[in-house]
């Protein structure tokens, strides 16, 4: 934990944090704007593995690839995947800066609660090994198997319970920050 505080209380300035934020927001909004509907428009209204935060089976896996067709299938691999591997690390790193950032303004970055900042990392690394999955799916396609598509499956739970649980957790710690603020500006 102390080398985490160490990285974060490093890089917790706020051009750095909002640069980060801003990088990483315009990453998003580009993959739900243009990669995944272009992706999409393969697959007959079916959702790509990637916006399921509660997983899919084998049987979902085999259809949606078989409506993607070749093209769909070969979009995904080579439009999608690639810029959803560069936000998985501009997620983790950003939204831990900004974790920690709100910390220190409640003056608990050296506390416990500095463990929430991992939620992010943890939720970037499940994204990646999501991605990794899906491309042994798309590459392999027919033929992968139940346990390789119970195996990324579950990192797309993973990645979606650490965000959401994350997300609370900002939150929670914004409504802080402002009854602070307001405690403050009233005294």
């Amino acid at each position: 934990m102390k080398l985490l505080t160490k990285f974060i209380e490093k890089n917790i300035s706020g051009k750095k944090v909002l640069g980060l934020f801003i990088l990483t927001n315009v990453v998003y909004t580009f993959m739900l704007t243009v990669t995944i509907p272009k992706t999409m428009e393969f697959s007959n209204g079916m959702k790509l593995l990637d916006m399921m935060p509660t997983g899919y089976d084998l049987d979902y896996v085999s259809e949606l690839f078989s409506l993607l067709g070749e093209n769909g299938r070969l979009t995904y691999l080579n439009n999608q995947i690639p810029v959803d591997m560069i936000y998985p690390l501009l997620f983790g790193l950003s939204y831990c800066l900004l974790l920690g950032y709100f910390l220190k303004k409640l003056n608990k970055l050296n506390s416990p609660y500095n463990f929430l900042s991992l939620l992010s990392i943890i939720a970037g690394i499940a994204d990646y090994l999501e991605n990794f999955g899906i491309i042994i799916m798309l590459k392999n396609y027919p033929d992968f198997t139940e346990t390789t598509v119970n195996a990324t499956s579950m990192f797309s739970v993973i990645k979606s319970i650490s965000t959401s649980v994350f997300f609370i957790a900002l939150a929670v710690i914004l409504i802080l920050v402002g009854i602070k603020f307001f405690k403050k500006k009233r005294s």
